[in-house]
């Protein structure tokens, strides 16, 4: 359930949504505020939702996973009972870092990091080959991210 955010929220969010590794001390520095009301501030964003997680965000090129593909899945069929098993097979494959349920002419938007096109095509074959009910795939390459996720314009 959302709340109403004061001004001071939404301050501490897009602080920390650039880096979230900050202390008490330097986020209140930051919001001009001292650092107990924003602790609770922070802990109530996190209790009600607003903060889901931290994280840090890696770089793919460095670890040797240079390749990007969006893959487009269309299932065979679609029904509760198909779709929850194709999202838990897909909960399983560390190569998808994202997945999304679209509409249009595919059903899923699976975002795929991979070493290369080698390992890119043993994906494709031997793990979502084995999945039932894949209808066909499609697959866009990334040559260069653009914009890549800086967080959410708040």
């Amino acid at each position: 359930m959302a709340y109403t955010l004061d001004e001071i929220d939404l301050q501490i969010l897009k602080t920390l949504q650039k880096n979230a590794k900050l202390t008490t001390k330097e986020l209140a520095d930051a919001v001009h505020l001292t650092p107990t009301p924003v602790f609770e501030r922070q802990k109530r964003l996190e209790r009600r939702g607003y903060i889901k997680k931290y994280v840090a965000v890696l770089n793919a090129d460095y670890l040797g996973l240079g390749l990007l593909v969006f893959c487009k899945v269309k299932l065979t069929q679609i029904n509760h009972e198909l779709a929850d098993a194709f999202t838990r097979r897909i909960m399983r494959l560390a190569e998808v870092t994202e997945c999304y349920n679209t509409s249009g002419s595919y059903d899923y938007l699976l975002k795929v990091r991979v070493r290369d096109m080698k390992q890119y095509q043993e994906f494709v074959l031997n793990k979502l080959g084995d999945i039932d009910n894949i209808g066909s795939i499609e697959s866009t390459f990334v040559m260069s991210e653009v914009k890549p996720f800086s967080g959410i314009n708040i």
